[in-house]
């Protein structure tokens, strides 16, 4: 289940008791080259069984390789405070290291994107999902990452996601290749109003009007910028900001 359906899944009628939101990461590639800022997406496959042929951000759950990953720098002081915030059981810089790394692995795995710098890493990687994107002499980067959205999927769902978006501008893309998963059908890079054309989920509607709008207010996404929390409590959605 991609995490830009983190608030989607209350229409799946799906009950269960605590469980526990796991840590994902989603990543909003922004191309500001043209006229309007345009955004990388792309749709799922219509023979998922869950929510088919929906336009989403690449983006998923941290793995336990993201924990251990190489990079080429770190992330923005400002940044990594944000992440923190109200971060649940055991809060960590190297749990919102995580996150960002596997928004950035997310990102290459289902669109073939590299967000990173030319680099090799100083000790062999046998961690298996990163060995193909550092294959490619290139180290992930996440200095240029800024957080702009949070969601947590409802309590009572068999499935639950702790999802941070960020954004990053395309010119931090080092290298494109060919996606090693077919989880993305056409990634393409849209509008926002091309993008709401599209069938959506709520929350990834949600997160694109709030990116709209921060780049309205703050064209170059400065690090210390609102970061919206997306939630439900007592059946009803609430957003603040962090």
């Amino acid at each position: 289940m991609k995490t830009d359906e983190v608030l989607e899944v209350e229409r799946m009628g799906e009950t269960t008791a605590r469980v526990r939101p796991k840590d994902a990461g989603t990543l909003i590639v922004l191309d500001r080259s043209g006229s309007v800022p345009r955004v990388l997406m792309g749709r799922r496959s219509d023979r998922h069984v869950f929510m088919p042929g929906m336009v989403v951000f690449p983006g998923g759950r941290v793995d336990n390789a993201d924990r251990h990953a190489p990079a080429a720098d770190t992330l923005d002081p400002i940044v990594e405070a944000k992440l923190l915030l109200e971060m649940r059981n055991r809060p960590s810089r190297s749990r919102a290291r995580a996150i960002a790394l596997a928004a950035i692995r997310e990102a290459y795995e289902e669109t073939g994107i590299l967000i990173g710098r030319p680099g090799r890493p100083e000790r062999e990687v046998t961690a298996g999902p990163w060995r193909p994107f550092l294959a490619q002499d290139v180290l992930p980067a996440l200095g240029a990452l800024r957080l702009v959205a949070r969601a947590i999927t409802p309590p009572g769902r068999h499935r639950r996601f702790d999802a941070r978006f960020f954004a990053v501008f395309a010119d931090a893309v080092a290298a494109t290749v060919e996606p090693p998963h077919q989880e993305l059908i056409g990634p393409a890079w849209l509008t926002f109003a091309e993008a709401r054309a599209h069938p959506l989920a709520r929350i990834t509607r949600f997160v694109l009007d709030d990116v709209e709008r921060r780049l309205a207010e703050d064209p170059d996404l400065s690090p210390d910028g609102p970061v919206p929390f997306h939630s439900m409590r007592h059946g009803r959605r609430v957003s603040v900001d962090l």
